[in-house]
């Protein structure tokens, strides 16, 4: 499993919450999560709730230098091509899945960098599990340790692998769900 996560929270027996370490979303909003994941919880097990920064991208446009903001479209239009469609903001760490769709998705993981969520994403949409977008507070804090062309490079990398190792059957879903409801 990757590295940078902190770990996976389990407080009720149906839910999975996985927190990055960088995570800079208020911890209250996971209501908001909870919410839309019982309203899916109706219509499968296997669910995915994702936090969206997406409501906040013309704000952080204005505060970004155009270099980074070439960088973020650059990187949307990526997963967009190759993984994950639909999604906005794939990068939020606040994420909700339920048990099931955990087990699913986890074991099937093979990314242990920036983009093992986007791949994630990709595996939840290729299984069809229901994927959830949730606006979410977010702050921005000064001092980020990553270094936006490398990163970026190393990313994009990674999409694309994705895309390639899963097409051509290198890679492929370890845990298919006998059968979704």
């Amino acid at each position: 499993m990757n590295g940078a996560i902190r770990g996976c929270l389990v407080p009720e027996e149906s839910s999975c919450y996985l927190l990055m370490p960088t995570v800079r979303t208020k911890f209250s909003d996971v209501d908001k999560l909870e919410e839309v994941a019982n309203e899916l919880l109706k219509q499968s097990t296997n669910v995915v709730v994702v936090g969206s920064r997406a409501h906040l991208e013309k704000e952080s446009i204005a505060e970004r230098s155009i270099f980074r903001t070439l960088l973020m479209y650059g990187f949307h239009f990526l997963v967009w091509l190759f993984t994950v469609r639909g999604i906005a903001d794939t990068q939020c760490g606040f994420k909700l899945f339920s048990r099931e769709a955990a087990t699913h998705l986890f074991t099937s993981l093979h990314v242990e960098r920036w983009a093992f969520d986007v791949e994630i994403l990709y595996i939840a949409q290729a299984l069809k599990f229901p994927v959830a977008e949730v606006a979410v507070r977010w702050t921005e804090i000064e001092g980020s340790k990553v270094v936006p062309v490398w990163t970026w490079i190393e990313m994009g990398r990674d999409l694309f692998l994705i895309w390639l190792r899963y097409k051509i059957g290198a890679w492929s879903i370890a845990a298919q769900p006998n059968k979704l409801k």
